[in-house]
């Protein structure tokens, strides 16, 4: 059993570590630019490696949208979950846009996940197939924000003016564009601040909807 298992978990982590090297250099150069020599280079692996993971590099490309997506989720869902055992004091307009902005954060390093999330966009605009499946993967992120609304107002029992899925759209809508913007000002760069200035950038939009959209 635990040889069958091991190609198994070797391919795994080949997978990741191909995601990895992908993200950092798309995030460096683009994905047009971003050469599967060159993600193969960055993961120490060769072509035929790659190729025995991914079909394309646009494949590899959506598998890791996808991933940070789902990371994201995972992670605040967990952080909701545990607002139960709180009970129902304490929790204000502050606490809200945390959680939300907590949701929407793009990962470890802020600026390559709002970098690789503007590629998936821009490759969107121009290729049928890569469009499909960004849609598809934004419908499920805004349905999953939509949930995470729907139990904070369940468990907090606060009422919002718009329903969970326009609070969802509102909610996204901020966040990517006020982290856009904020990377294009430079407020992401580590002589400014980082991952945290950014933050603080997008955490301030995002409790200006809290309020607007909160009874």
């Amino acid at each position: 059993m635990t040889d069958a298992k091991m190609p198994t978990r070797s391919r795994e982590n080949t997978r990741q570590r191909l995601l990895d090297a992908a993200m950092a250099v798309f995030a460096e150069v683009g994905l047009d630019a971003a050469s599967v020599e060159t993600i193969c280079e960055r993961a120490g692996f060769t072509r035929g490696a790659f190729y025995s993971n991914f079909a394309s590099k646009d494949e590899l490309f959506l598998e890791l949208a996808a991933r940070v997506a789902s990371e994201r989720v995972a992670a605040v869902q967990s952080r909701v979950g545990g607002l139960a055992a709180a009970g129902p004091d304490g929790f204000d307009e502050s606490e809200i846009s945390a959680i939300l902005e907590q949701v929407l954060d793009v990962g470890a390093d802020d600026r390559m996940g709002v970098l690789l999330m503007s590629e998936i966009r821009i490759r969107a605009l121009r290729d049928p197939d890569v469009a499909r499946a960004f849609l598809e993967q934004d419908a499920e992120m805004k349905r999953n924000v939509a949930q995470i609304i729907t139990d904070i107002s369940a468990l907090k029992g606060i009422e919002f003016r718009v329903d969970a899925a326009q609070a969802a759209h509102l909610m996204l809508t901020v966040w990517e564009t006020a982290a856009v913007r904020a990377v294009i000002q430079g407020v992401a760069d580590e002589s400014r601040g980082g991952e945290a200035a950014l933050r603080a950038a997008t955490g301030a939009h995002l409790a200006e909807v809290a309020h607007l959209i909160l009874c």
